[in-house]
């Protein structure tokens, strides 16, 4: 059976944590992962400060995990993540000939003196093709370091998927759920609990909700591969009807 790593996403930038902007990057990666049957572990949002930047990259760093990392990566010196990726790999920043190539034939002469510095990655790192602008993004250490621009990171991701990973893929998971109306969870935890011994391949979900009007509501459903979830949720409906709960399936 193969070993599927950990796969966390660090989405930097000071404009996400004050609201300036949402970010879109957990989305985007959610569907490229799905598609490829795997799913994220973890998922850290920092600011541009670069002492935290290069303590969280360390802890990263030391993992073995699979990281995609997303903003930081300009010229400005409000951008960080470079320089901090370099510091806590203990390596030195270096111009990358392949990413200089790529800036140069982009910008020509105004690639000079400002732009030219999104080439420099810590030494020894590769470079991940920005089909958007040429100005590349880099890999060291299954850190994938790519742009805050939404449109630039996702083709991005998906070519470090394909050329990186292109083996690391599982059966695909769905999920199916059903809504049930005015219940509460602490009256589900008995059965939840023996359903999770009988049904160990699936993963159970309870999510419980209030409306406007005060009107309560459980979503409760299971993930996994399409014919254990079919089996799963059939247990769900029966239970529900069991109970004479008033329920209905949840739309995806």
């Amino acid at each position: 059976m193969q070993l599927i790593p950990r796969i966390g996403l660090t989405i930097i930038g000071d404009e996400i944590l004050s609201g300036k902007r949402q970010d879109k990057h957990l989305a985007q990666a959610n569907e490229l992962l799905r598609a490829r049957g795997l799913s994220l572990s973890w998922v850290r949002f920092l600011g541009d400060e670069a002492g935290l930047l290069t303590e969280t990259l360390q802890q990263s760093f030391s993992t073995g995990d699979i990281v995609f990392c997303f903003g930081g990566i300009g010229a400005t010196p409000d951008d960080r993540t470079r320089q901090s990726a370099a510091k806590a790999l203990g390596l030195p920043l270096e111009r990358h000939p392949e990413a200089v190539r790529e800036i140069e034939a982009q910008f020509g002469e105004q690639a000079y003196p400002q732009r030219i510095r999104m080439a420099e990655y810590p030494q020894g790192s590769t470079i991940i093709p920005n089909f958007y602008n040429r100005v590349p993004g880099f890999s060291i250490n299954n850190h994938h370091f790519m742009p805050g621009f939404p449109m630039m990171a996702k083709p991005m991701m998906e070519w470090v998927l394909q050329n990186h990973y292109a083996d690391l893929t599982q059966p695909i998971r769905v999920e199916k759920a059903l809504l049930l109306m005015d219940g509460q969870e602490s009256e589900w935890v008995a059965f939840m609990e023996d359903f999770e011994r009988r049904f160990p391949q699936l993963r159970l979900f309870s999510l419980p909700s209030i409306d406007k009007e005060d009107r309560r509501s459980i979503e409760l459903g299971v993930e996994g591969v399409e014919a254990d979830v079919l089996q799963g949720y059939k247990e769900l409906e029966e239970e529900a009807r069991r109970r004479g709960c008033q329920w209905h399936p949840k739309e995806s």
